[in-house]
Protein backbone atom coordinates (compact mmCIF):
# COMPACT_ATOMS: atom_id res chain seq x y z
CA UNK A 1 0.00 0.00 0.00
CA UNK A 2 1.44 3.27 -1.61
CA UNK A 3 2.11 5.53 2.13
CA UNK A 4 1.70 8.91 -0.60
CA UNK A 5 -2.04 9.69 0.66
CA UNK A 6 -0.94 9.49 4.54
CA UNK A 7 1.94 11.78 3.97
CA UNK A 8 0.02 14.30 2.05
CA UNK A 9 -2.60 14.32 5.48
CA UNK A 10 -0.28 14.64 7.92
CA UNK A 11 1.50 17.48 6.26
CA UNK A 12 -1.04 19.77 6.81
CA UNK A 13 -1.95 18.89 10.04
CA UNK A 14 2.06 19.32 10.77
CA UNK A 15 1.66 22.72 9.25
CA UNK A 16 -1.20 23.52 11.62
CA UNK A 17 0.71 22.53 14.62
CA UNK A 18 3.24 24.29 13.95
CA UNK A 19 1.32 28.07 13.50
CA UNK A 20 -0.57 26.94 16.73
CA UNK A 21 3.06 26.64 18.33
CA UNK A 22 3.89 30.02 17.12
CA UNK A 23 0.87 31.16 18.00
CA UNK A 24 1.19 30.23 21.98
CA UNK A 25 4.90 31.28 21.31
CA UNK A 26 3.28 34.98 20.51
CA UNK A 27 1.28 35.72 23.75
CA UNK A 28 2.59 36.01 27.26
CA UNK A 29 2.11 32.57 28.31
CA UNK A 30 0.12 31.58 31.62
CA UNK A 31 0.64 33.26 34.88
CA UNK A 32 3.46 32.56 37.18
CA UNK A 33 2.17 31.79 40.40
CA UNK A 34 3.23 34.58 42.79
CA UNK A 35 5.18 36.02 39.85
CA UNK A 36 5.33 39.53 41.15
CA UNK A 37 6.61 38.94 44.03
CA UNK A 38 9.59 37.64 42.34
CA UNK A 39 10.96 41.05 41.91
CA UNK A 40 10.48 42.34 45.27
CA UNK A 41 11.94 38.80 46.79
CA UNK A 42 15.34 39.24 44.92
CA UNK A 43 15.85 42.57 46.34
CA UNK A 44 14.86 41.95 50.01
CA UNK A 45 17.35 38.32 49.31
CA UNK A 46 20.37 41.11 47.76
CA UNK A 47 19.84 43.43 50.28
CA UNK A 48 19.75 41.27 53.40
CA UNK A 49 22.96 39.33 51.84
CA UNK A 50 24.68 43.05 51.45
CA UNK A 51 23.77 44.18 54.65
CA UNK A 52 25.07 40.67 56.45
CA UNK A 53 28.22 40.71 54.99
CA UNK A 54 28.69 44.18 55.89
CA UNK A 55 28.97 45.57 52.45
CA UNK A 56 26.17 47.97 52.72
CA UNK A 57 26.81 50.64 55.56
CA UNK A 58 24.13 50.74 58.45
CA UNK A 59 24.21 54.45 58.46
CA UNK A 60 23.28 54.79 54.47
CA UNK A 61 20.52 51.86 54.41
CA UNK A 62 19.89 49.69 57.82
CA UNK A 63 19.64 46.51 57.61
CA UNK A 64 16.08 44.69 56.44
CA UNK A 65 15.93 42.63 60.21
CA UNK A 66 16.40 46.66 61.92
CA UNK A 67 13.66 47.57 59.72
CA UNK A 68 11.67 45.18 60.33
CA UNK A 69 11.98 45.91 64.79
CA UNK A 70 11.52 49.43 64.17
CA UNK A 71 8.23 48.85 62.66
CA UNK A 72 6.88 46.65 65.01
CA UNK A 73 8.44 49.32 67.51
CA UNK A 74 6.21 52.51 65.19
CA UNK A 75 3.01 49.63 65.60
CA UNK A 76 3.08 49.32 69.38
CA UNK A 77 3.01 52.83 70.04
CA UNK A 78 0.70 54.00 67.49
CA UNK A 79 2.69 56.61 65.87
CA UNK A 80 2.45 54.29 62.44
CA UNK A 81 -1.09 53.86 62.61
CA UNK A 82 -1.87 58.02 63.76
CA UNK A 83 0.17 58.80 60.67
CA UNK A 84 -1.01 56.32 58.51
CA UNK A 85 -4.51 57.44 59.51
CA UNK A 86 -3.83 61.75 58.49
CA UNK A 87 -1.93 60.65 55.26
CA UNK A 88 -4.91 58.32 54.21
CA UNK A 89 -7.82 60.97 54.83
CA UNK A 90 -5.47 63.49 53.13
CA UNK A 91 -5.15 60.91 49.93
CA UNK A 92 -8.33 60.65 49.91
CA UNK A 93 -10.21 63.66 49.88
CA UNK A 94 -7.77 65.05 46.96
CA UNK A 95 -8.17 61.63 45.18
CA UNK A 96 -12.00 62.65 45.13
CA UNK A 97 -11.85 66.18 44.17
CA UNK A 98 -9.39 65.56 41.82
CA UNK A 99 -11.61 62.48 39.94
CA UNK A 100 -14.72 64.28 40.07
CA UNK A 101 -13.18 67.64 38.49
CA UNK A 102 -11.06 64.95 35.71
CA UNK A 103 -14.39 63.53 35.22
CA UNK A 104 -16.65 66.82 35.09
CA UNK A 105 -13.76 68.72 32.48
CA UNK A 106 -13.59 65.51 30.18
CA UNK A 107 -17.45 65.34 29.67
CA UNK A 108 -17.59 68.71 29.31
CA UNK A 109 -14.52 68.97 26.88
CA UNK A 110 -15.73 65.89 25.16
CA UNK A 111 -19.47 66.43 24.48
CA UNK A 112 -18.79 69.97 23.20
CA UNK A 113 -16.30 71.65 20.21
CA UNK A 114 -16.39 75.14 22.27
CA UNK A 115 -15.84 73.26 26.06
CA UNK A 116 -13.02 71.32 24.55
CA UNK A 117 -11.72 75.33 23.32
CA UNK A 118 -12.04 76.46 26.67
CA UNK A 119 -10.86 73.61 28.38
CA UNK A 120 -8.41 71.22 27.13
CA UNK A 121 -5.71 74.13 26.44
CA UNK A 122 -5.25 74.88 30.06
CA UNK A 123 -5.21 71.32 31.26
CA UNK A 124 -2.75 70.87 28.92
CA UNK A 125 -0.60 73.25 30.22
CA UNK A 126 -1.45 72.06 33.35
CA UNK A 127 0.18 68.60 32.21
CA UNK A 128 3.24 69.86 31.15
CA UNK A 129 3.89 71.66 34.22
CA UNK A 130 4.94 69.41 37.49
CA UNK A 131 1.96 69.92 39.90
CA UNK A 132 4.66 70.13 42.52
CA UNK A 133 6.20 72.72 40.82
CA UNK A 134 3.19 74.81 41.85
CA UNK A 135 3.69 74.11 45.83
CA UNK A 136 5.49 78.06 46.17
CA UNK A 137 2.23 79.66 44.83
CA UNK A 138 -0.41 77.31 45.86
CA UNK A 139 1.20 78.27 49.62
CA UNK A 140 0.88 82.27 48.81
CA UNK A 141 -2.54 81.57 47.86
CA UNK A 142 -3.96 79.03 49.95
CA UNK A 143 -1.25 79.14 52.96
CA UNK A 144 0.44 75.97 54.41
CA UNK A 145 -2.79 74.30 55.96
CA UNK A 146 -4.60 71.18 54.93
CA UNK A 147 -6.10 73.11 51.95
CA UNK A 148 -2.72 73.25 50.17
CA UNK A 149 -2.38 69.72 50.49
CA UNK A 150 -5.32 68.45 49.42
CA UNK A 151 -5.33 70.68 46.68
CA UNK A 152 -1.93 69.97 45.15
CA UNK A 153 -3.04 66.02 45.47
CA UNK A 154 -6.22 66.84 43.14
CA UNK A 155 -4.23 68.62 40.82
CA UNK A 156 -1.93 65.23 40.25
CA UNK A 157 -5.44 63.58 40.51
CA UNK A 158 -7.14 65.69 37.64
CA UNK A 159 -4.40 65.26 35.14
CA UNK A 160 -4.29 61.38 34.30
CA UNK A 161 -8.35 61.03 34.99
CA UNK A 162 -9.37 63.93 32.06
CA UNK A 163 -6.52 62.92 29.83
CA UNK A 164 -7.62 59.00 29.85
CA UNK A 165 -11.37 59.67 29.87
CA UNK A 166 -11.28 62.98 27.55
CA UNK A 167 -9.69 60.19 25.10
CA UNK A 168 -11.94 57.34 25.51
CA UNK A 169 -14.63 59.48 24.89
CA UNK A 170 -13.12 60.42 21.50
CA UNK A 171 -12.62 57.19 20.21
CA UNK A 172 -16.28 56.12 21.00
CA UNK A 173 -17.46 54.59 17.38
CA UNK A 174 -19.66 57.40 15.82
CA UNK A 175 -21.94 54.68 14.88
CA UNK A 176 -23.40 54.69 18.21
CA UNK A 177 -23.57 58.15 18.28
CA UNK A 178 -25.76 57.84 14.51
CA UNK A 179 -28.33 55.40 16.36
CA UNK A 180 -28.41 57.47 19.52
CA UNK A 181 -29.75 59.79 17.19
CA UNK A 182 -31.86 58.11 14.88
CA UNK A 183 -33.40 56.11 18.06
CA UNK A 184 -33.67 60.34 19.52
CA UNK A 185 -32.19 59.62 22.96
CA UNK A 186 -32.06 62.61 25.07
CA UNK A 187 -28.58 64.36 26.18
CA UNK A 188 -28.54 62.73 29.43
CA UNK A 189 -29.80 59.19 27.97
CA UNK A 190 -27.17 59.63 25.54
CA UNK A 191 -24.50 60.10 28.11
CA UNK A 192 -25.51 57.32 30.34
CA UNK A 193 -26.02 54.56 27.85
CA UNK A 194 -23.19 55.71 25.08
CA UNK A 195 -20.40 58.08 26.70
CA UNK A 196 -20.33 56.61 30.02
CA UNK A 197 -19.91 53.01 29.20
CA UNK A 198 -17.67 54.21 26.04
CA UNK A 199 -15.01 56.32 28.36
CA UNK A 200 -15.06 53.34 31.29
CA UNK A 201 -12.18 51.61 30.29
CA UNK A 202 -10.20 55.12 29.43
CA UNK A 203 -10.97 56.61 33.16
CA UNK A 204 -10.33 52.80 34.79
CA UNK A 205 -6.93 53.43 32.97
CA UNK A 206 -6.41 57.17 33.98
CA UNK A 207 -7.66 56.08 37.97
CA UNK A 208 -4.56 53.58 37.61
CA UNK A 209 -2.40 56.64 37.43
CA UNK A 210 -4.00 58.49 39.51
CA UNK A 211 -3.80 56.66 42.89
CA UNK A 212 -0.29 55.97 42.34
CA UNK A 213 0.47 59.66 41.76
CA UNK A 214 -2.12 60.62 44.59
CA UNK A 215 1.40 58.95 47.14
CA UNK A 216 3.66 60.78 45.10
CA UNK A 217 2.35 64.03 45.95
CA UNK A 218 1.77 63.30 49.18
CA UNK A 219 4.96 62.04 50.25
CA UNK A 220 6.10 65.94 49.00
CA UNK A 221 3.44 67.90 50.32
CA UNK A 222 3.27 66.32 53.91
CA UNK A 223 6.99 67.56 54.44
CA UNK A 224 5.59 71.48 54.18
CA UNK A 225 4.73 72.54 57.97
CA UNK A 226 3.26 68.98 58.42
CA UNK A 227 2.72 67.83 62.29
CA UNK A 228 1.10 64.25 60.98
CA UNK A 229 1.49 61.71 58.08
CA UNK A 230 4.16 59.77 56.78
CA UNK A 231 6.20 61.99 55.17
CA UNK A 232 6.44 64.09 58.43
CA UNK A 233 7.16 61.09 59.84
CA UNK A 234 10.14 60.60 57.05
CA UNK A 235 11.46 64.40 57.38
CA UNK A 236 11.56 64.14 61.02
CA UNK A 237 13.41 60.77 61.03
CA UNK A 238 16.15 62.53 58.05
CA UNK A 239 16.46 65.12 60.91
CA UNK A 240 17.70 62.57 63.11
CA UNK A 241 19.50 60.37 60.91
CA UNK A 242 16.80 57.87 61.47
CA UNK A 243 17.35 55.74 58.37
CA UNK A 244 15.01 52.65 59.39
CA UNK A 245 12.20 54.97 59.81
CA UNK A 246 12.76 56.58 56.29
CA UNK A 247 12.69 53.00 54.65
CA UNK A 248 9.31 52.19 56.78
CA UNK A 249 7.60 55.17 55.59
CA UNK A 250 8.66 54.27 52.03
CA UNK A 251 7.60 50.50 52.41
CA UNK A 252 4.34 51.86 53.34
CA UNK A 253 3.89 54.54 50.68
CA UNK A 254 4.78 51.37 48.26
CA UNK A 255 2.42 49.27 49.65
CA UNK A 256 -0.14 51.94 49.79
CA UNK A 257 0.34 51.89 45.98
CA UNK A 258 0.78 48.86 45.25
CA UNK A 259 -2.71 48.55 46.86
CA UNK A 260 -4.62 50.74 45.55
CA UNK A 261 -3.33 49.89 41.87
CA UNK A 262 -4.45 46.19 42.90
CA UNK A 263 -7.81 47.42 43.56
CA UNK A 264 -9.00 49.62 40.01
CA UNK A 265 -7.26 46.27 38.39
CA UNK A 266 -9.84 43.89 40.02
CA UNK A 267 -12.25 46.96 39.51
CA UNK A 268 -11.39 47.42 35.84
CA UNK A 269 -11.51 43.04 35.73
CA UNK A 270 -14.58 42.52 36.97
CA UNK A 271 -16.49 45.60 35.23
CA UNK A 272 -14.94 44.87 31.57
CA UNK A 273 -14.96 41.17 31.47
CA UNK A 274 -16.21 41.16 28.45
CA UNK A 275 -13.65 42.30 26.64
CA UNK A 276 -10.66 39.88 25.53
CA UNK A 277 -6.96 40.95 26.23
CA UNK A 278 -3.40 39.27 26.65
CA UNK A 279 -4.23 40.00 30.19
CA UNK A 280 -6.63 37.23 30.23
Amino acid sequence: MSTQPLGRLTRPARRGASRSTARRRLAPGRPVPYGKALGPLLLLAVWSAGSAAGLIEPRSLSAPWTVVTTAGDLIEDGRLQSHLAASAQRALLGLLFGTAAGLLLALLSGLSRLGEGVIDGPVQIKRAIPSLALVPLLILWLGIGETMKVVTVSLVVLVPVYIHTHNGLRSIDNRYVELSETVRLSRWQFVRHVVLPGTLPGFLLGMRFAVTATWLALVVVEQVNATSGLGYMMELARTYGQTEIIIVGLVVYGLLGLASDGLVRLTERKVLSWRRTLAG
